[in-house]
């Protein structure tokens, strides 16, 4: 762990490789509530930092920074804290796209991914919340989850021939 000028707690993200991103995590127990806020600010931290750096970053995963519990930290227009999210359903209609990860972060990946999905999950409150996401929140939140069952984007390509470098993302955009 490092702290910037800020004083920010960021984390090392875990790269491709790394066994720790291959396990699944363990959930959240209510018990634990009073460790969470440091976990997020982290996570919240390291995500930062990292968009700063490279231009990109919407999410990252607890087990991203060596944390195996399931948690996700999610900022698109606003901060969004995932405890212990399950997609439980998933739209039949499927989409392809090109997906990048933090874990390695000059690689792209065509997956595919459900239109949409609905999410049960806690909040930093411990209240139960259940979501319906559609489209690029959808795919997000399915990457997200993926990791915290010690799943990356890499064991979801659609085929042996959809990994590009991030320096080909003009070219790969059209295929």
């Amino acid at each position: 762990m490092r702290r910037n000028a800020e004083a920010m707690a960021v984390h090392e993200i875990l790269l491709l490789g790394n066994p720790s991103l291959y396990e699944v995590c363990l959930p959240m127990a209510p018990e634990e509530l009073a460790g969470l806020t440091g976990i997020v600010e982290d996570l919240r931290d390291t995500l930062m930092d990292f968009r700063t750096r490279s231009g990109r970053g919407r999410a990252i995963a607890a087990p991203q920074i060596g944390v195996a519990k399931r948690l996700v930290y999610m900022n698109i227009d606003e901060p969004v804290v995932f405890v212990n999210p399950v997609i439980d359903v998933k739209s039949a209609k499927t989409f392809e796209l090109w997906d990048d990860c933090m874990s390695f972060p000059d690689l792209l990946v065509k997956v595919r991914r459900h239109c949409s999905c609905r999410v049960i999950c806690r909040d930093l409150g411990w209240n139960e919340r259940s979501l319906i996401l559609s489209d690029s929140l959808a795919e997000l939140l399915q990457h997200e989850c993926d990791h915290l069952n010690g799943i990356l984007a890499v064991a979801r390509a659609v085929d042996s021939c959809a990994f590009g470098l991030r320096s080909q993302s003009a070219f790969l955009r059209r295929s």
